[in-house]
């Protein structure tokens, strides 16, 4: 059956098409012989792939326990970063509410924004899931439970839950489209038939957090598949005439560096928000951030046990902010305003105006109240507002900030609030 496994001629590379009617055809030469050999001999010319990666793969995209990141190395605390306290807003509203659309986060190097993302990890709640389920299935709503759950559910089982962290999952950029969408199982498909899916990132990540860092320098490719899954909620692999899919819904928050290039408008549109952070210039938040990382570095105990408690209860404020949520109005003559105002300053389409409301109302509703008010539009129209202005938000030097503020001013009559600085929680030396 060797021959059978060679490369088809003209064929390229990719697994993703011309190997499924000859490996078929090598299976059925072994299941004749009463050997399955054919897979040693797939490994030693390379037509199927090793498993060992992708469980390397499934251990990152899952996630530790507790308060580690995907490498089992503990998360700096989020209520330990100093300053940046527009950033951690955005960051805090998503949880709130994930229909926002994510955070993109611009700034200059060593601003703190990788360790702030990767510190949700410490107030991420905890949610229900279907045990079993390899989609993090929600028992409750079918937008986001998988076919199989689904399939369950109408015959009339009972469906275990589970309570589980949200998940957290760090795209690494030299990712293949393969790792990120699933993949078929050549090895299973083989012994097994069937569909033998292997599930990959998107799956592990459903109703959880995408970070990707540096997103800017994301391949044009995974990009698309992004694009894809983050329009309908639900990712599609299709591979030599076999069709899976499941729920792919996810927060995706991304940072990236302004002299590192463009990032592409379609998937920048996606962004429910975009925060600029700028290094501090004063010398006392200069002072704070290097006793932290010197504390960290010498004793991150001490640090976990400073501000355990801000983060338990951050993470408490979180949850009952999402059960306020649905709770929360806001006036027709609040939502025209916001209306004009993105009319004003010429936004395309129509996101603009949805994410402003969702954004200020989940604002309310983190800050204990059921009321939205002028204050809390001009809180977050910036972020909301500036990346829709134009296509290259990364690099342009053209302040849209500014124009919103104008836009602010001229509608409500005032400016975005100053906030005032939150005081430095103290560590003894």
């Amino acid at each position: 059956v060797a021959p059978a496994l060679r490369r088809p001629s003209g064929a390229g590379g990719s697994s993703r098409t011309g190997w499924w009617p000859h490996l078929a055809q090598a299976a059925g030469a072994a299941a004749a012989a009463g050997t399955v050999a054919v897979l040693a001999s797939a490994r030693r010319r390379g037509g199927c792939r090793r498993s060992a990666p992708r469980i390397a793969v499934a251990r990152r995209a899952s996630g530790g326990e507790g308060q580690e990141d995907d490498f089992g190395v503990k998360a700096f605390p989020f209520t330990a970063v100093v300053g940046q306290d527009e950033m951690k807003l955005a960051l805090l509203l998503n949880l709130v509410d994930p229909v926002i659309g994510g955070v993109m986060i611009q700034g200059d190097r060593g601003t703190g924004k990788s360790t702030a993302v990767r510190g949700l990890v410490r107030v991420l709640p905890e949610i229900p899931s279907v045990a079993g389920d390899k989609y993090n299935s929600d028992p409750e709503d079918t937008s986001v439970m998988s076919d199989e759950v689904r399939d369950r559910l109408a015959s009339g089982e009972d469906l275990p839950v589970v309570m589980r962290r949200t998940p957290f999952v760090e795209l690494p950029l030299g990712a293949t489209e393969d790792r990120v969408t699933g993949t078929i199982d050549i090895e299973r498909a083989l012994l097994e038939g069937g569909k033998a899916f292997e599930p990959g990132i998107l799956a592990r990540v459903n109703r959880g957090i995408l970070y990707i860092d540096e997103v800017n320098l994301l391949d044009d490719q995974l990009v698309d598949v992004l694009l894809d899954s983050a329009a309908g909620g639900w990712n599609t692999v299709e591979r030599e005439g076999i069709s899976v899919r499941h729920p792919a819904r996810f927060i995706l928050i991304g940072t990236a560096h302004p002299d590192e290039g463009d990032l592409r408008p379609q998937l920048l549109d996606r962004f429910g928000l975009t925060v600029g952070i700028r290094t501090p210039n004063d010398a006392e938040s200069r002072m704070q951030v290097l006793k932290r990382s010197a504390q960290w570095g010498n004793d991150p105990q001490k640090i976990e046990e400073a501000f355990a408690a801000e983060d338990a209860k951050l993470k408490d404020k979180i949850i009952d902010a999402r059960s306020r949520l649905r709770s929360v109005k806001m006036s027709r003559e609040l939502k025209l305003k916001v209306s004009k105002l993105c009319s004003w300053l010429n936004v395309d389409g129509l996101r603009g105006d949805i994410v402003t409301n969702r954004a200020a109302r989940a604002l309310a509703a983190f800050e204990g109240r059921t009321e939205v008010t002028e204050e809390d539009v001009r809180r977050i129209a910036v972020s909301c507002l500036q990346h829709r202005l134009r296509q290259n938000v990364v690099s342009d030097t053209v302040d849209n900030a500014s124009r919103v503020v104008d836009g602010l001013i001229r509608e409500f009559g005032k400016p975005p609030p100053v906030a005032e600085p939150a005081a430095a929680e103290p560590i003894a030396a």
